[in-house]
């Protein structure tokens, strides 16, 4: 059976984890099937990063989720529901005609000098 769960990563007092789909009969560091996603919990606030639908998509397929992902779906979840959200991007404006004339007219006399220095 699939399991989704954590992978830990770092330094000795220094955890990080990867979220992982994986064999239940695998080691907790063993070969991952598919990377999930992230969490850093050394960084304030803790830094969560996980991929959503391929979490939906393994569990659909009848993975397990250990305690601690599920945790961490939850914490994820509520930080995304309190997050503002994002304004809008402003739309791009197009360069003013008079900014694109003197790069023409500058690469009208090259062409003529560069004709003639050939000969």
């Amino acid at each position: 059976m699939v399991k989704i769960r954590l992978k830990r990563g770092g330094a000795k007092k220094r955890p990080h984890y990867r979220v992982i789909a994986i064999d239940e009969r695998v080691q907790r560091d063993g070969r991952a099937l598919e990377y999930l996603g992230h969490y850093d919990p050394i960084r304030e606030p803790a830094a969560i990063q996980l991929e959503h639908e391929r979490i939906a998509h393994w569990v659909g397929q009848g993975a397990q989720l250990s305690h601690a992902v599920k945790a961490l779906l939850r914490r994820a979840r509520r930080r995304a529901a309190a997050a503002p959200p994002e304004p809008p991007a402003p739309p791009e404006e197009e360069p003013a005609p008079a900014q694109a004339e003197p790069v023409q007219a500058e690469l009208a006399e090259a062409a003529p000098a560069a004709e003639g220095g050939e000969s």
